[in-house]
């Protein structure tokens, strides 16, 4: 009959295992969705996935050198292409993009 120290070292070995079928699974149903420029909100921040496509005479202030990726409230990784936004939620925007709320960062 196996004892109660067999048992406790056998549970961190079995839980591994069923963490290492399950993880790759979690993860491909993690991504984000992208922000479409039709997005309602995209749309009341004048959201662009492209800086360089905002209009200057709606947004004067912009320039071509604002990106999200350089903005207060971007959170995707240094280098990425696209990441998170505190204002969009669970969607992604481009680190290339821009929109009114942009705040240096």
């Amino acid at each position: 009959m196996p004892c109660r120290r067999q048992f406790l070292k056998a549970v961190p070995l079995a839980m591994a295992g069923g963490f290492a079928v399950i993880a790759p699974l979690v993860g491909e149903t993690a991504h984000a969705a992208t922000l479409g420029e039709q997005d309602p909100q995209a749309q009341k921040l004048g959201y662009k996935a492209d800086t360089a496509s905002v209009d200057s005479k709606k947004y004067p202030k912009h320039t071509n050198t604002q990106t999200c990726a350089n903005c207060q409230l971007y959170q995707g990784d240094k280098g990425s292409a696209a990441g998170g936004c505190v204002l969009f939620g669970d969607k992604e925007v481009t680190s290339g993009g821009w929109c009114s709320a942009w705040e240096q960062g």
